[in-house]
């Protein structure tokens, strides 16, 4: 079998696929220490060819496995283009980063744009938000949806946006109407990144942690004006994406 190990900043994603390019073993698990320890035990006693790390931890598997690296930006793009050959951009939302990403006709990317700042525009804000109002992510990604009021969050940096949050908590603002201001203060920025090369764009594929949150979907779906497509598991899509690499690096 051949594996992609993605570690991420909140969850490792681990991906094994077979010559066919099928996916036979997929699992998610949160990063925390020791993680290299962590994925050796999942991968104990598995059939293991190959394996390509990518993520943030992507070197520490590096250093345990004494497998190939690739960038998160390859990953994505060689596994949503594999999903769906048709993809000409990539919009990759992850915990503590988000990228956009234009490829050409074969899948290969040609420019991208990062935003790894601050936490305010990335699936962490997300989950901030969402403990300050004691929901889980499956409500919290839902309640946006029933809002009659647009309220703005307008800070850049995820410790005053929370404070925004805190504050409008105060002012007895509804859930439903905060849940719509955070994740249109993520989708404005999403949008802003995504503009310069969706205008140009046919087929718009949505990966990473945050493609799983339906309401922000339907936000970025909007300020773009286009149709966004999320693929099955989209968490895992850098996973099989490495998981690719590591078949065509054995063969």
């Amino acid at each position: 079998m051949f594996w992609g190990v993605d570690v991420g900043s909140t969850y490792t994603k681990i991906t094994g696929i077979n010559k066919r390019k099928e996916i036979v073993d997929a699992v998610v698990i949160p990063t925390i220490i020791n993680q290299d320890e962590i994925v050796k035990n999942y991968l104990k006693n598995k059939p293991v060819e190959m394996i390509v790390s990518t993520g943030y931890g992507r070197y520490m598997m590096e250093e345990a496995f004494h497998c190939p690296v690739i960038s998160e930006i390859k990953a994505h793009a060689k596994g949503a283009f594999f999903c769906n050959n048709e993809v000409d951009m990539v919009i990759d939302l992850g915990g503590q980063d988000s990228k956009v990403i234009k490829l050409d006709h074969n899948g290969g990317f040609i420019d991208f744009k990062m935003n790894d700042k601050c936490a305010a525009g990335t699936g962490k804000f997300l989950e901030i938000a969402a403990n300050r109002m004691g929901m889980d992510m499956d409500e919290f990604s839902q309640i946006g949806f029933e809002s009659n009021k647009k309220l703005e969050i307008s800070s850049m940096c995820a410790v005053f946006a929370e404070s925004e949050v805190i504050s409008l908590i105060a002012k007895k603002e509804s859930a439903a109407n905060i849940c719509h201001g955070v994740h249109d203060s993520i989708a404005s920025r999403l949008s802003t990144m995504a503009k310069k090369f969706a205008s140009k764009s046919n087929l718009i594929v949505f990966t990473g942690g945050g493609a799983l949150n339906p309401f922000l979907h339907h936000l970025l779906s909007k300020k773009l004006e286009k149709e966004i497509v999320i693929p099955i598991n989209p968490q895992q899509i850098g996973s099989f994406g490495a998981a690719l690499c590591a078949l065509e690096l054995f063969e």
